[in-house]
């Protein structure tokens, strides 16, 4: 009898010693190679491959001993793939928390209206912790890696912020700013007024980049789409300048001369009627909006102000006049 009573206070002081010390361990704060660690989890890891990964990442950690307290947490199930940060200071019970609610440690990269399809392509290979797996590939290419063989990139990308865990695609953040712009313009489309001359949501695209570049004042923006909408209604080119200066690529050096004007390219909207070809920027959602429900007016033309805002005619002679004013008064004279 005496035995069994030394043989359980022996095995209950053991339980208890392992428990206080198991407890000071998942508090205490791991030791890292670097100040941050970056972990990440590929999908379908088994748990004992975490543990390892976990080490491997630079925690100076047991991966057996990890593993164990992952199994004896009861949230070993739980533990996510992802991408992770780790820093000084975290203990492995922060870890777990971490693995177990999939608090990945994200990045974004940030998409303006108004961008073109290059300003994007520039901005993701710039994009800290991407996967850059697109560089190499043209346009046709890359669109056709998207499942939109032939069609031209330019306005198809939703202008939003996206995050992102890192080692994320390029690709994969292209795909998500692609359904997010098809999203966006079928819902405009939906919400279309009874008097447009836009026949096709592409066509809508189309308009919705010219009137997201013309915009300086956003209440504008609505009486701007309805002047090319009333252009397009009596036959009138658009004469835009930012379709011109799109169709010059690289020729473009900062100056729109009269020459630029007069010389034909698929994008100058003075020398052809129409839409051009291909959106010409990325329009956000109220440009997307006002290019399907613009405004009440008979205004055929508008110039700025010089204070954002635009000054809209119905007439050439009074858009003259207004032109003269609106000039002078910038140009100081």
């Amino acid at each position: 009898m005496r035995l069994i009573k030394r043989i359980f206070w022996t095995v209950l002081s053991l339980a208890l010693l392992l428990s206080a010390v198991s407890g000071w361990w998942v508090l205490t704060p791991m030791s890292l190679s670097t100040p941050t660690v970056d972990l990440s989890i590929e999908p379908q890891t088994p748990v004992r491959g975490i543990a390892q990964a976990v080490a491997d990442a630079g925690v100076d950690v047991q991966p057996v001993v990890l593993y164990a307290f992952f199994r004896a947490s009861g949230q070993s199930r739980k533990l996510r793939a992802g991408s992770y940060e780790l820093s000084q200071g975290n203990t492995p019970l922060d870890l777990l928390r971490k693995l177990s609610r999939g608090e990945e440690s994200l990045k974004a990269i940030s998409l303006i209206d108004g961008w073109t399809f290059r300003q994007f392509r520039a901005a993701l290979a710039k994009a800290e912790g991407l996967k850059h797996d697109t560089q190499g590939l043209n346009d046709d290419a890359l669109m056709a890696k998207l499942g939109m063989p032939g069609v031209a990139p330019e306005g198809r990308f939703f202008p939003d912020t996206y995050t992102y865990g890192k080692g994320t695609s390029e690709l994969h953040v292209m795909e998500r700013a692609a359904k997010a712009m098809n999203k966006q313009l079928a819902a405009a489309w939906k919400l279309r007024g009874p008097n447009i001359q836009l026949k096709t949501p592409e066509e809508a695209l189309v308009l919705a980049s010219i009137v997201e570049k013309e915009t300086g004042r956003e209440s504008d923006r609505t009486t701007i789409s309805r002047v090319f909408h009333n252009r397009l209604a009596v036959g009138m080119p658009l004469q835009t300048d930012p379709t011109v200066i799109y169709g010059m690529f690289d020729n473009f050096d900062g100056n729109l001369r009269r020459a630029d004007l007069r010389t034909d390219h698929p994008w100058n909207t003075y020398t052809r009627k129409g839409l051009p070809p291909t959106p010409i920027a990325m329009p956000g959602r109220n440009a997307l909006k006002a290019a399907v429900q613009p405004a009440a007016s008979n205004a055929l033309y508008f110039v700025a102000k010089g204070d954002g805002t635009s000054y809209f005619s119905a007439t050439l002679d009074e858009h003259n006049a207004a032109v003269n004013r609106y000039q002078r008064k910038a140009s100081g004279q």
